[in-house]
């Protein structure tokens, strides 16, 4: 527990050294928005990178691997994949068009106040929506590893990144993240090669890719619940409980009870817990198929979502316009694809070997535990606490980082979209507008922070995972049509980005109001992107061409989104400015 302790300060350490000397390059308001579009794509590609790997990146995706299957996988895919969209359609002429924000672009490229407020309400709840499982693997993370309250990790996180973001803006976290992405690939990387080779590769074939459940080891396994657990026995198997050995059917389900150890005997199949699937191996190991969450249907609607929502995701666009250039937006982002593919690597890892070293994780649930857990559990004794000391480490630099850009986009959006139009007629001089985003950075986190402590027992992955769709059913189709259709118009971007966001959230409020259904049709409720983007796009396109009221110089601005720069025609931030006056 004080090696963990150690390294998760040092950590925190590192981050305030680096955010309080980036203070002295956040002197004006581009600095602490844009960071003066003076990033080199090496910086910016790892700052990128470090943002972007949040908590259902370095523990939920192996948690939802060793919980659902290979399946889960897929998300991996699309999370990188999401950069080739950005790559093709929309980085080099994002930058080129020298927007500030996303609701910056949104009224620029179409001439609409009434969008720009519309895109900043969006910006808000999906940044909002994104920072609740960071805040949220932070209190996991510290309660895993040092034992202390699931709140604490919250707070503790909350309030660094606030202050981080508050003192140094975008300039200063470029520094911190570029360095919190080097720090989670060594603290992900390192344990899972040490692990391999400690076991000579992955143990237990059977359970991996055969006909075997999860069982308990040559030597049983015992385990103690932090509160009372419903769990069933995929097949016939027994338990030890206060020195009784209870014998159960196969299917039956058992209540096992609080802070009492309870033994599986070797060999023994090992409950699962109520929500968490019983897989054999081969059905485990299968990445298409069934009716779960490897049913295709759920795989494309994932694929969807993280695909084309990479492009919607604020705190990833907001990085793009701190290039100097589309040529230097375009190389940074074939950098991130590089960078972002050697992490990846590893979490399947973490979920192949946490299904056989760790299947204790299934009778309390706690899958998304496994990065955490699975070195102590696996390698008990010095080693293994020096690896866990590593993942919590790492972990907690995915929730420092990834909040940084979110409450970056949070903090920016308020100060620059939304403040402004609140305060008609009044003086906005730079001071002001710096002291409105430090204070908006400081009170953009307290909503999301008091979500995360109620929603403790939601996976990290799913959550992502929504914020992914949302932003895929917004933001996504606005840029596409607004960069490459010129009959895109104010009223069909505002009117589709609302139809995208509302199919979106009624259908995950509908999943969560049924129990989250993994059959037929109405699987599609945890992952809506699917029908959700879709009906996004068609709103867009047929409100744009029924709309009389054109964008009047609709040639003009293709030219600053699409020219090349040595050419000269690129908006720079006063002729920005004046569209927007």
């Amino acid at each position: 527990m004080i090696v963990a302790l150690v390294a998760v300060a040092g950590v925190t350490l590192g981050t305030l050294g680096l955010g309080t000397w980036g203070m002295r390059f956040a002197r004006t308001t581009s600095d602490l928005l844009v960071a003066s579009r003076l990033v080199t794509p090496w910086w910016n590609a790892a700052a990128i990178s470090g943002e972007y790997l949040s908590a259902a990146s370095f523990l939920g995706i192996a948690g939802l691997e060793m919980q659902i299957g290979a399946s889960a996988l897929w998300q991996s895919l699309g999370f990188t994949a999401g950069y080739l969209a950005l790559l093709l359609f929309v980085a080099a002429p994002l930058r080129r068009y020298g927007s500030y924000t996303i609701p910056d672009f949104a009224e620029a490229r179409l001439h609409s106040p009434t969008l720009r407020l519309v895109a900043a309400a969006i910006v808000l709840v999906i940044a909002g929506f994104y920072l609740v499982p960071q805040l949220k693997g932070a209190g996991l993370a510290l309660n895993v590893v040092i034992g202390s309250p699931y709140w604490v990790g919250v707070v503790v996180v909350a309030v660094i990144v606030a202050v981080n973001v508050a003192l140094g803006g975008m300039r200063g976290i470029t520094f911190v993240q570029a360095f919190q992405f080097w720090i989670k690939v060594f603290a992900i990387a390192v344990p899972a090669i040490l692990l391999l080779i400690h076991f000579g590769g992955l143990p237990e074939r059977a359970a991996l890719f055969g006909r075997s459940l999860p069982h308990a080891g040559s030597r049983g396994l015992t385990v103690r619940l932090g509160s009372r657990q419903r769990a069933q026995f995929p097949q016939a198997g027994s338990f030890i409980v206060h020195g009784q050995t209870v014998h159960v059917r196969a299917g039956g389900w058992v209540s096992l009870p609080a802070h009492t150890p309870i033994s599986i005997p070797p060999g023994g199949v090992v409950p699962v817990a109520a929500g968490t699937p019983a897989l054999t191996g081969a059905r485990w190991s299968r990445p298409v198929g069934g009716t779960g969450q490897g049913a295709p249907v759920l795989v494309y609607s994932l694929l969807i979502a993280t695909f084309l929502g990479t492009m919607g995701l604020p705190h990833v666009l907001v990085r793009f316009y701190t290039n100097p250039d589309g040529y230097a937006a375009r190389r940074t982002t074939v950098r991130v694809l590089g960078l972002l593919s050697l992490f990846y690597l590893f979490p399947a890892i973490y979920g192949a070997l946490g299904r056989v070293l760790a299947p204790q994780l299934y009778i309390t649930g706690q899958t998304d535990d496994v990065v955490l857990s699975l070195p102590r559990i696996a390698w008990p004794g010095a080693g293994g606490t020096i690896l866990t000391a590593v993942t919590c480490a790492g972990a907690f630099a995915a929730f420092l980082s990834t909040s940084s850009g979110l409450l970056v986009s949070l903090a920016g959006t308020f100060s620059h979209d939304v403040w402004p139009r609140l305060a008609r007629g009044r003086p906005q001089g730079a001071s002001l507008r710096r002291l409105h985003f430090r204070l908006a950075a400081l009170g953009a986190v307290v909503i999301p922070a008091l979500v995360a402590l109620v929603a403790q027992g939601v996976d990290i992955a799913i959550l992502v995972g929504w914020a992914f769709a949302l932003a895929a059913s917004s933001f996504c189709p606005m840029f596409l049509l607004g960069i490459w259709w010129t009959r895109l118009t104010a009223r069909g971007a505002a009117w589709g980005m609302v139809a995208g966001m509302l199919v979106a959230t009624g259908m995950i409020f509908a999943g969560l109001a049924l129990g989250e259904p993994t059959g037929g049709a109405l699987a599609l409720l945890e992952q809506p992107a699917i029908v959700s983007v879709p009906v996004a796009f068609a709103t867009m396109i047929g409100i744009s061409l029924v709309d009389p009221l054109r964008v009047s110089d609709v040639e003009q601005q293709m030219l600053a989104l699409h020219a090349p720069e040595g050419l000269g025609l690129r908006l720079d931030d006063e002729e920005r400015a004046q569209l927007l006056a």
